[in-house]
């Protein structure tokens, strides 16, 4: 197996990139659905972690990229998946 560079990686990502974005230029309605869901499933993280932290819960979802487009691309049932895998790792 070959292993790529940093340099290879970067153009496969820009390629993905610019494709994705070509084919999304007639979707905003799409794009704009999912932005507005990923905005609101970090706010809901950052207060479910709140309130899981003032309950004494040892249950906290960071808030990063990948949860972000989790989010973002599952909406709620996303964050309530991150918040069913940090429930899995205490038990």
């Amino acid at each position: 197996m070959k292993n790529f560079g940093s340099g290879t990686l970067v153009i496969i990502f820009s390629c993905a990139l610019v494709l994705l974005v070509g084919a999304l230029r007639k979707k905003t309605e799409w794009m704009l659905n999912i932005l507005m869901r990923g905005i609101l499933g970090t706010i809901a993280i950052y207060f479910i972690n709140d309130a899981l932290l003032s309950m004494g819960i040892p249950i906290e979802v960071g808030i990063n990229p990948v949860t972000v487009l989790t989010s973002g691309i599952l909406g709620f049932p996303g964050v309530a998946v991150l918040y069913g895998i940090g429930f899995y790792k205490i038990l």
